[in-house]
């Protein structure tokens, strides 16, 4: 940390900063993980220098940045730093945006976890921002053409086709057996009401 905190202070001027002192950052983030007295110092530090930008590309540094925010309750800070930072390893930004707001819930209805229901309804209401998803949020909806192959054996053979059935049917749509006995079990549950 002291070897950080001087190569910080030397460095104060110079555009951009030297990689060692990114690279330093992020192993110090990460060896501080449970040490949270030190890990606020060393975000402090960062925060408050002229760098901060180029720190935010590094996810570890990232991280640890959320990780303090959500211990002092700052939510939005939290939200804004993930919408601005540089960071290329996006699928974790999107997990980090997505904790964030699950603490937020459940600091609100105070309790010590979700159940799935409470956070899938969390991140419908909170999706990520297109900062961090520049291609859209991926669906879990099937093309138009798998459907309809779907509906049409359901329509023509069966509503409830049995595991061989299943089977190939998933070989034929490229999905898992388990996807194809998840879409009839939802059809069937759809044309029963």
């Amino acid at each position: 940390m002291k070897r950080f905190m001087s190569m910080l202070n030397r460095n104060k001027s110079k555009d951009p900063p030297p990689a060692k002192l990114l690279d330093l950052a992020a192993q110090l983030c990460r060896d501080l993980q449970s040490c949270s007295p030190s890990l606020e110092k060393l975000v402090g530090a960062m925060m408050g220098c002229r760098h901060r930008m180029y720190f935010l590309t590094n996810i570890h540094v990232v991280r640890a940045f959320v990780s303090v925010h959500l211990r002092q309750g700052q939510h939005d800070t939290a939200c804004t730093l993930l919408e601005n930072c540089k960071a290329e390893e996006k699928e974790e930004l999107v997990q980090l945006w997505h904790e964030i707001h699950y603490r937020k819930v459940m600091e609100k209805l105070q309790v010590d976890c979700l159940t799935p229901l409470q956070k899938f309804r969390c991140r419908k209401r909170n999706p990520p921002p297109p900062s961090l998803c520049p291609e859209g949020l991926r669906t879990r909806s099937y093309s138009d053409e798998v459907r309809q192959q779907l509906r049409s054996f359901a329509a023509e053979v069966t509503a409830n086709p049995d595991k061989k059935q299943r089977e190939e049917l998933a070989k034929e749509t490229n999905l898992q057996p388990t996807q194809v006995y998840n879409w009839f079990a939802n059809y069937r549950r759809r044309h029963k009401a």
